[in-house]
């Protein structure tokens, strides 16, 4: 016994070094973890007990022998979320920054608008529907790998961009290229994020998701003054090296968790112990019911993202001035702010207080938001200021689901799963973009089009807390 003491007293004058990036466990503890007695006062020092319960003894052939220690790096999951949100942020702008690139486009390349925005919805197509085959790619040959070639690829869209003469090849480069590579990294961060943080899964994703939805705010105003200095072909090229570049570095520091990582779960929101395929998840009712919940709440948010510049001029919003500035710009600042600011903030509060309470008050908020929007459309103020509570009502759609999926079918294959989830963001997109507009030249007025949105907004809190809830509780008892 004392000469297993007198070992672990050297491993624990090594432990006792200050090592960088490693966390401190707890410490005060007399007794060693290997015979259970206490132990000599020589070897209580709080230094040298700092790492006691870190290492893992075992004695064979009566030699003793250290396993692997069971810390976890100081920072570490923190440092892959701001690798993550700095990923995230890289392709922001080939989505974000489009409408500055449109003028300068037709003008070069000679189209019409209509047959320019077809780069626009190929990058949204493909960024959607070819998700579950991203998030595939990401678990088959690691994040690190699949992100640096999307964070790569969608930087050199618009590097390509501003050299193509046709528009073919706009579609393909721009469109294509951009959008598979901008899908590879929002499915990839958002995978790679929920399993660092298996306790607080709602704000890492709401985070990584709030970084690609304002980090376009920092790119936004250089690009702008870019294109009217240095022209498009500079702009796009000098813009599109260092998204690239940007993003392929932060991606190196991206890594999985340890095992170790994974197996806290929270203690306030119910979490499967069972790591689901995605061909076991398709075969689910429960996975579609989420599908339809979040291509609901899609519809009605992209039907504002969509249609806000035609229904602010119908309203007689768009020439009106509010504190100094044009109203409409105005609000489409406060949006893209408050977008952002729901995604983490939401996702922090359904750690805490669970998932589906979350949906009920956020999509109830967004909701009533726009019953009081559409009862107050000719007033400039309150369309600005209500505006902006529309958007924090259904931004954090990109925080509540991919963490409310991982938690029911588990993180292992958290990137596929979530990759056929966010195929409901493209049918949302149809719905609340193309088939919004038509109802509205059917109609002639926006009554039916905003009644639609509200009344998909009230139908999913409803099933958020009464059918979703109960019936996720049912599954996760079932299957752990």
């Amino acid at each position: 016994e004392y000469k297993k003491l007198f070992y672990m007293a050297r491993l624990m004058l090594f432990a006792c070094i200050p090592q960088c990036g490693q966390e401190r466990m707890p410490y005060g503890h007399n007794r060693s973890p290997v015979c259970g007695r206490n132990l000599p006062l020589s070897v209580r020092h709080p230094g040298w007990m700092r790492f006691t319960e870190a290492c893992l003894l075992k004695t064979e052939n009566n030699m003793t022998t250290l396993s692997e220690p069971l810390v976890t790096p100081k920072y570490g999951k923190w440092r892959q979320l701001v690798l993550g949100l700095i990923c995230m942020a890289a392709i922001s702008s080939p989505q974000y920054v489009w409408t500055l690139l449109t003028k300068p486009l037709a003008a070069k390349l000679g189209v019409g608008l209509p047959e320019l925005q077809v780069t626009f919805s190929l990058l949204i197509i493909l960024q959607t529907f070819f998700s579950p085959f991203q998030g595939r790619l990401v678990e088959k040959f690691g994040p690190r790998r699949l992100i640096a070639i999307g964070t790569v690829m969608a930087g050199m869209s618009w590097v390509l961009s501003a050299q193509v003469n046709g528009l073919a090849t706009l579609w393909l480069v721009y469109g294509c290229m951009g959008g598979l590579g901008t899908g590879i990294v929002y499915i990839g961060v958002v995978g790679l994020m929920v399993k660092w943080f298996p306790q607080q899964r709602g704000f890492a994703a709401g985070a990584v998701a709030a970084g690609y939805g304002m980090g376009a705010i920092i790119t936004t105003f250089p690009i702008s003054l870019s294109l009217t200095t240095n022209g498009l072909e500079h702009t796009m090229t000098t813009f599109g090296i260092l998204f690239a570049l940007v993003g392929f570095l932060a991606s190196q520091g991206l890594k999985l968790p340890p095992p170790a990582v994974s197996q806290p779960v929270s203690q306030t929101v119910v979490q499967s112990s069972r790591s689901f395929t995605s061909r076991e998840m398709l075969r689910q009712p429960l996975f579609w019911l989420m599908f339809a919940m979040m291509a609901m709440m899609s519809t009605s948010g992209l039907m504002v993202t969509s249609q806000m510049a035609v229904f602010a001029e119908d309203f007689g919003i768009s020439q009106a001035v509010v504190f100094g500035m044009a109203a409409l710009p105005l609000a489409l600042t406060i949006d893209r702010f408050t977008n952002g600011l729901t995604r983490p903030l939401f996702g922090f509060i359904s750690d805490r207080f669970g998932r589906e309470q979350t949906m009920f008050i956020a999509f109830a908020l967004e909701g009533v938001a726009m019953m009081l929007w559409l009862a107050c459309r000719e007033d400039p103020l309150l369309f600005v200021l209500l505006s902006g509570v529309v958007f924090f009502g259904w931004g954090e759609i990109f925080s509540l689901f991919p963490s409310t999926l991982t938690d029911t079918f588990g993180s292992e294959h958290a990137a596929s799963n979530y990759g056929w989830l966010y195929i409901s963001q493209g049918i949302g997109s149809i719905f609340g973009g193309p088939l919004a507009a038509l109802l509205y030249q059917h109609t002639h007025g926006w009554h039916v089009v905003f009644s639609c949105a509200i009344g998909l907004d009230f139908v999913t809190a409803a099933l958020a807390l009464w059918v979703l809830k109960p019936w996720r509780a049912r599954f996760i008892r079932q299957h752990s």
